[in-house]
């Protein structure tokens, strides 16, 4: 028998059932699922034979045909419903004939010419890697969003934390390192306070960046840093741990937060600190203080009182719509998913081992990342651990809802 005849009798096997009749209802989609979660191990990071994962699809495979029943009938919200579940429908219908495909090459696979077999074999593999890249897109499709990663600007915050000046010319490095990334993605850096210090490092530093989705990939560097390192000034070589402190808060528009003018209490003063003589000689220094809570900003960057005042009353907005958002979240009782509650600020993110040249990410396991030196440009290997921690979390968040359903 020659190889085009042999090719042909394989693929008219696998095309019999679909080349006479249309995909016969949803339930198709869901039986070949269950049949591939025990023909097949491999996975996409998350088990796709994950048991309440399968159980959580069916959930969504039967809503979507209770929907469709009631066209006729549905309400704006259901409508939009509908449209939501498409998607994930029709991936279902494109791995159900994947995986009958593969189900009908059972008698080829176990034919007495090896030939054929060698040849059904090479079908099924190529099946299943098409399998393999339905259910990423199944996978990418099912991951929930944060609606807050739409958001273009983010206001960023690095304070020097445990360890005096060691802390503080990391403080810098890490302030750098941001400000090189938003370089990296083309983004818009506005300082908005820059506290530094006699020996180069700072106490202080908070910046505006403005570009497209910078809060998605900021919102992961909340937290606190920690460093180990022998410091310059040490001279028995023993290594000493420091930690930076950084806050992400997404920018809010004016709508969002609307500010009594009568709530706030603004003062000026004399700015401080390095500057030069003009600087700090006039009364360009701005402080806002929000009467109703007694949250307090203030913002000395620029010679300008007028510039100042604008930066602060921007980190108020982000701070006061934080509060909003820790408000609102605690009320759905998911505020433990939000990047902004206070206390994941709190924990250790990431140690940056400078004696072993490796950068951990605590959030991640067996994810080490090796040349600081690369690292701490705020280029590519930061945006990959970055890519990494965004997977992670929506992945996080799916197996919640899944859970949610399963109990």
């Amino acid at each position: 028998m020659s190889n085009f005849n042999k090719t042909f009798l394989i693929s008219r096997n696998i095309l019999k059932t679909y080349g006479k009749y249309p995909l016969h209802g949803l339930r198709v989609a869901s039986s070949s699922l269950k049949q591939y979660c025990s023909l097949s191990k491999r996975t996409i990071n998350i088990k796709i034979n994950n048991v309440p994962l399968t159980k959580y699809i069916l959930h969504l495979e039967n809503e979507y045909k209770l929907l469709k029943e009631q066209t006729s009938n549905l309400q704006p919200q259901q409508e939009q419903r509908l449209l939501e579940l498409q998607p994930v429908v029709d991936i279902l219908y494109d791995r159900s004939a994947l995986v009958d495909s593969i189900l009908n090459l059972k008698d080829l696979l176990e034919d007495k010419d090896s030939e054929i077999q060698k040849l059904a074999e090479e079908e099924k593999i190529s099946f299943e890697e098409k399998i393999r890249v339905v259910d990423e897109k199944l996978l990418e499709t099912l991951l929930p969003t944060d609606e807050d990663d739409a958001r273009n600007s983010v206001m960023l915050e690095v304070n020097a934390g445990v360890g005096g000046q060691e802390a503080m010319l990391f403080a810098k490095e890490l302030f750098d390192m941001y400000c090189n990334f938003a370089e990296y993605k083309n983004w818009d850096v506005e300082i908005a306070d820059y506290l530094t210090t006699d020996i180069g490092g700072i106490r202080h530093a908070s910046a505006f960046l403005n570009g497209d989705r910078a809060f998605q990939y900021l919102k992961y560097e909340a937290g606190v840093h920690r460093v180990q390192r022998i410091p310059s000034t040490e001279k028995q070589g023993r290594i000493h741990t420091s930690t930076v402190s950084v806050l992400t808060l997404p920018q809010p528009t004016d709508i969002e937060i609307n500010i009594d003018k009568r709530d706030l209490k603004i003062e000026t003063k004399r700015a401080s600190g390095a500057g030069g003589q003009h600087v700090n000689t006039t009364d360009s220094a701005v402080r806002i203080t929000y009467i109703p809570t007694g949250l307090s900003v203030e913002c000395q960057v620029d010679r300008s009182q007028i510039k100042n005042r604008a930066l602060a009353m921007q980190k108020l907005r982000a701070l006061l719509y934080e509060e909003k958002v820790k408000s609102q979240m605690h009320e759905i009782e998911a505020t433990k998913k939000k990047q902004v509650r206070s206390n994941f600020r709190n924990e250790k993110i990431r140690t940056y081992n400078f004696s072993q040249d490796r950068i951990t990410d605590h959030r991640l396991q067996g994810s080490n990342v090796h040349n600081l030196k690369v690292f701490l440009v705020g280029g590519e290997p930061l945006e990959t651990l970055i890519d990494k921690l965004h997977r992670n979390s929506r992945i996080e968040n799916l197996l919640e809802i899944v859970n949610q359903i399963e109990n």
